[in-house]
C-alpha cells in the first residue's frame, strides 16, 4: 500500500512557482505539548510521518528544508522522485494560474491543498495534525502557519487550518483564546475566521475539537472538503451549509 501514490500526503499536492512539491507539516499532542514540524521538504511523500519523527526522535521543533530532508535521510525514510508527486490536475492548475488574465476565484478554489486533522481520545487528549504545499504558485521557500506551533492543547482543544497561511498565521491560531474564553468550538472558529477575513483579509477553513469531544468544521472560502466521525456516524459536507450523515456501518 506504501508504494501506492494515492495514499501519500505529498501527492497531488498545488505546486510552486517553479512548477515543484514543496511540502509542510506539523503534528501536536494536546498532553504534553510535544510537537514536530518540517517545512519546505522535497521528494518526501509523507511529510507528516516526518514531522513525527521530529517529534518523537528529536529534540527539535521545527526542521526546514535541505536540514530536514538529510534528518529524512538519516531515519531511513526513502526519496522519491518530484514527478510521482504531481498530478496532471495539479499540472494543469499551475499553468491556468500562471496566465495573466486567470480568473482569481477559480484561482482560490484550486490553489490550496492543506489535509487537516484534529482528535481526541476518550481520556479527553487532543491533538492534530497539518500537511500542506501551500498556496499555488508559491515563492520557493515561502513557508505559512502549518509548520507553526501552537494549535493543540489539553486546556482548550485542537485546530487545523486551511487557506492562506501567510493571513492564517497572523490571527486564526485565537481559534483556541475564544474556546479558553467561554466560547464554543464552532463559534470560537466563526469568530476567528471572521475577524482573519475583517483584518487582513483572508479566507479560509478551520476544524476545532475541544476535550469534551465537540467540534466544529467552519470555513469563509467558497469551500471547504471536511468530514468527522463520532462514535458510529460519519459527518461531511463540502459547501456552505451541507452536513450529511452517515451510519459507519453502512458500505461507502
Amino acid at each position: 500500500m506504501e508504494n501506492n501514490p494515492s495514499f501519500n500526503a505529498g501527492y497531488g499536492s498545488v505546486l510552486n512557482v517553479k512548477g515543484e512539491v514543496e511540502m509542510d507539516a506539523f503534528v501536536m499532542d494536546g498532553k504534553t505539548l510535544a510537537t514536530g514540524a518540517v517545512s519546505a521538504v522535497r521528494n518526501i511523500a509523507n511529510p507528516t510521518q516526518l514531522a513525527q519523527m521530529v517529534m518523537d526522535k528529536t529534540s527539535h521543533a521545527c526542521l526546514t528544508a535541505e536540514g530536514a530532508n538529510q534528518f529524512a535521510c538519516s531515519m531511513g525514510v526513502p526519496e522519491v522522485p518530484m514527478e510521482s508527486l504531481i498530478t496532471e490536475y495539479s499540472r494543469m492548475c499551475w499553468r491556468k494560474n500562471r496566465d495573466p488574465n486567470a480568473n482569481p476565484v477559480e484561482c482560490q478554489m484550486r490553489g490550496v491543498d492543506t489535509v487537516g486533522a484534529v482528535a481526541v481520545d476518550s481520556e479527553g487528549v487532543v491533538a492534530c495534525a497539518t500537511s500542506t504545499g501551500g498556496i499555488l504558485n508559491k515563492m520557493e521557500g515561502c513557508v505559512g502557519d502549518a509548520p507553526c506551533i501552537g494549535y493543540a492543547d489539553n486546556n482548550s482543544g485542537a485546530v487545523s487550518t486551511t487557506g492562506d497561511g501567510e493571513d492564517i498565521m497572523k490571527v486564526v491560531r485565537l481559534t483556541l483564546f475564544h474556546v479558553e474564553q467561554g466560547q464554543s468550538v464552532e463559534a470560537a472558529s466563526d469568530t476567528a475566521l471572521a475577524y482573519m477575513q475583517s483584518r487582513v483579509g483572508g479566507l479560509g477553513g478551520v476544524v476545532t475539537v475541544d476535550p469534551q469531544g465537540n467540534w466544529a468544521a467552519c470555513f469563509s472560502s467558497l469551500q471547504m472538503a471536511w468530514a468527522a466521525a463520532q462514535k458510529d456516524t460519519l459527518h461531511y459536507g463540502l459547501y456552505k451549509g451541507e452536513h450529511f450523515t452517515q451510519s459507519m456501518d453502512e458500505p461507502h
